[in-house]
């Protein structure tokens, strides 16, 4: 498994082995409305997705064989409620060398949930407003931000988000 946002620091799942990886051709952004988790239908809030382009650092979690369905299950019920994501088997490099496949979920750029990059003030006014059943929004872009940092991650494009959203 690829974790790139809240699955880093909220895994809900036993693994054998996290390590530092690396998913190239998708970026790490703020592009999923969330109407469920961190917001609703009439206030919904902003989360992350993988969008195409660039490349992510991330954790990548090896589990158990023989947990493999019953985690592939748990996490398709998390990440797939309103269809916004692909789940995809995708290549990442370890930071050891290796190439693993993990699988990952995508963003949807054709889904009604996906907001498209390019307005900063929009996108902090999405995060401020959402609240949903797992918390905020805000909240949830922090936790992301913090560990990220612990992780020795860099992101500046969260961090200046972050830093408009609390502006």
């Amino acid at each position: 498994m690829f974790a790139y946002g809240s699955l880093m620091w909220r895994p809900d799942f036993e693994h054998e082995e996290a390590r530092p990886a690396r998913l190239a051709g998708y970026h790490r952004a703020m592009c999923i409305l969330s109407n469920i988790y961190r917001g609703t239908d009439e206030r919904p809030g902003l989360v992350l997705g993988l969008d195409r382009g660039g490349s992510c650092l991330g954790r990548a979690f090896r589990v158990a064989a023989g947990q493999a369905e019953a985690v592939r299950a748990k996490l398709y019920e998390r990440e797939l409620v309103t269809g916004v994501y692909f789940p995809r088997m995708l290549p990442v490099r370890l930071d050891d060398g290796r190439r693993v496949a993990a699988l990952a979920f995508v963003a949807d750029r054709r889904h009604v949930q996906y907001f498209p990059a390019g307005d900063p003030a929009r996108a902090a006014a999405l995060i401020r407003q959402g609240i949903g059943k797992a918390g905020t929004a805000r909240d949830y872009l922090a936790c992301t931000v913090e560990h990220l940092t612990a992780l020795g991650i860099a992101d500046g494009a969260l961090h200046r988000l972050l830093a408009l959203v609390e502006g």
